[in-house]
């Protein structure tokens, strides 16, 4: 073999590496990344974050633990941190609170405010904490979700999913159901003494004690109890689907 024949040969066999390199190079991003209209994150991180959250589920979460509460002159300032699902405004002559029932796809009831302020009034002093790193002490009053629950949706503790949508339905939370039927997650109406804000999540917002604070959804339009896991909104874009605190 002459000396261009073996340049050629390694030429070749250069340009075999790089082919079989970059199918590798492809296909370990292929498995890594989901596929751009999913919206997640990579796949196997995702199932680490999954298998986390299964641990905290089964091994560590408790309903009969309760976070600490305060007292009322620890209450401090609580930020609006956005209007995200609120478009257009909120048209409250046209409001009701939409509840779908494990199983069903339609809602069976279009719940009043009255029927809502019917069953027994909570109010709680705890701790909101923020994905971005700050927290601040919060008095929300309204009902408990698990009453609200065995009032409307008897049996809803069975299904294993709940999730709440905003007016436009572009905002939207998941809820695994032992969190959500936490005697310390509410159904805020009230934050301290006065009718919630506008940009606190007016009329009804969700409070969880256990949760991080994208886990609390305001302005709630439809409340779903369902046995199919439904990511939400962050969820969608990476965020923890457990969130506990």
């Amino acid at each position: 073999m002459n000396a261009e024949q073996e340049i050629q040969q390694k030429t070749r066999r250069g340009f075999l590496a790089l082919g079989a390199g970059m199918a590798a190079a492809v296909g370990g991003f292929a498995w890594l990344y989901p596929a751009a209209d999913a919206e997640d994150i990579p796949g196997p991180l995702r199932s680490v974050l999954n298998f986390n959250e299964r641990v905290v589920r089964s091994a560590l979460y408790d309903n009969s633990h309760l976070v600490k509460t305060f007292s009322p002159g620890e209450v401090g300032k609580l930020r609006a941190n956005g209007k995200a699902g609120l478009e257009p405004p909120l048209d409250m002559a046209q409001w009701g609170l939409d509840l779908v029932k494990a199983g069903d796809t339609k809602p069976s009831a279009r719940l009043t405010m009255a029927e809502i302020q019917g069953l027994p009034r909570t109010e709680e002093i705890i701790e909101f904490k923020c994905i971005e790193g700050w927290s601040a002490v919060t008095q929300f009053a309204g009902v408990r979700l698990a009453d609200f629950t065995a009032r409307f949706a008897a049996g809803s503790e069975k299904a294993p999913y709940v999730r709440m949508e905003t007016p436009d339905r572009e905002y939207y939370v998941g809820l695994d159901t032992p969190s959500a039927m936490h005697p310390q997650t509410l159904l805020a109406l009230k934050y301290g003494d006065e009718t919630l804000a506008d940009p606190f999540g007016y009329p009804v917002r969700l409070r969880m004690a256990t949760k991080l604070g994208y886990k609390n959804p305001k302005w709630i339009t439809a409340i779903e109890v369902t046995n199919t896991y439904k990511p939400g909104y962050w969820e969608a874009k990476g965020f923890g689907f457990f969130a506990g605190i």
